[in-house]
């Protein structure tokens, strides 16, 4: 039996939005993106691999996993297998302290976690690239949570060129995020099958070609901290996205009702003179982004609005580490 490793994770939010694959196998994306990780919320995972296994063990939350579940985890760690020479099952407990499958990056955290404990589990010592390139097999998002603070996921040619790279510490702007919940369920379609169908949507085209641009002006926004620009192209870029699942076919929709007013309301208290900009990801949850000055005000009035069920808040957080 081989040593046992824990690794923590945070799930991160996308301003530049990750929709759609040039290869589904390797999860190398139509364009890049740019994200923040988020303090408060985190998985923590521990792998250990053991000879006397006759296949991997995955457990939840407490909950002992099967099926398609169980095969995905199966999947990612034949990646470790492979490159650590290995052939031995592994026992791999994890868990979150925040919505599972609701939209809030659950897949970002818990692959990122994965790959750090169970690349260390096999004996190996990735450097930050390969742990990176190594998350983005389990899930394309889970790149950008290796890295510290304010992320850049570079799309790359291939498997050595695709990874996340951090373009700011977390300490270099004072940025929250205050997720409204109006679901906590899983979505009926999840990411992975989302982005199979980005291709046919007639809109998907323009916004892969205008997608630098967009991350170009986030970037300058970002390290200059300016909000006014940083809002509009957040904005802009998750309209472009959402619109994009609209026009797929099928279609996916995965607004509810609370959605549609809490974005009008972030908007308006915008044009009241609030620093609030709203991003949805591949669920009905809507994060609101805003400099930290806002919090106490913003906190207080997310609760007031009708059918929000929880507000969970997240800061500029650490990438991925080991557990002490």
């Amino acid at each position: 039996m081989q040593p046992e490793f824990t690794a923590i994770a945070h799930p991160n939010i996308a301003f530049i939005k990750y929709w759609g694959n040039r290869d589904d196998a390797l999860r190398l994306p139509l364009n890049g993106s740019i994200s923040m990780n988020l303090s408060g919320m985190e998985t923590r995972t521990t792998v250990q691999f053991d000879q006397a296994l006759v296949q991997d063990h995955f457990e939840l939350n407490g909950e002992t996993q099967s099926g398609p579940g169980l095969q995905r985890v199966s999947d990612f760690l034949d990646h470790v297998r492979r490159l650590a020479s290995s052939n031995h099952f592994a026992r791999v407990s994890s868990s979150n302290n925040f919505p599972t499958g609701a939209g809030i990056a659950s897949s970002a955290s818990a692959f990122a976690a994965l790959a750090l404990a169970a690349s260390k589990a096999a004996g190996l010592d990735l450097n930050q690239k390969d742990l990176s390139r190594l998350a983005r097999l389990g899930s394309g998002s889970a790149c950008r949570s290796i890295p510290d603070g304010f992320v850049e996921w570079l799309p790359g040619e291939d498997d050595a060129s695709s990874y996340a790279v951090s373009i700011a510490s977390k300490d270099h702007w004072d940025l929250v995020d205050a997720i409204a919940v109006v679901s906590q369920g899983h979505k009926p379609v999840g990411s992975s099958a989302g982005h199979k169908l980005a291709h046919t949507s007639p809109l998907n085209a323009q916004r892969v070609l205008d997608a630098p641009e967009r991350i170009r002006n986030c970037r300058e926004a970002l390290l200059g901290r300016d909000f006014a620009r940083f809002a509009e192209v957040v904005e802009l870029d998750s309209n472009y996205m959402h619109a994009v699942m609209r026009t797929s076919n099928p279609p996916l929709v995965y607004w509810e009702s609370a959605t549609e007013v809490l974005l009008w309301q972030v908007w308006q208290w915008r044009k009241e003179g609030h620093a609030v900009c709203a991003t949805v990801d591949a669920g009905p949850n809507v994060h609101v982004l805003a400099l930290k000055s806002e919090l106490e005000w913003l906190q207080k009035a997310l609760w007031e609005l009708p059918g929000v069920k929880n507000v969970l808040t997240g800061e500029p957080a650490e990438g991925a580490r080991l557990a002490v």
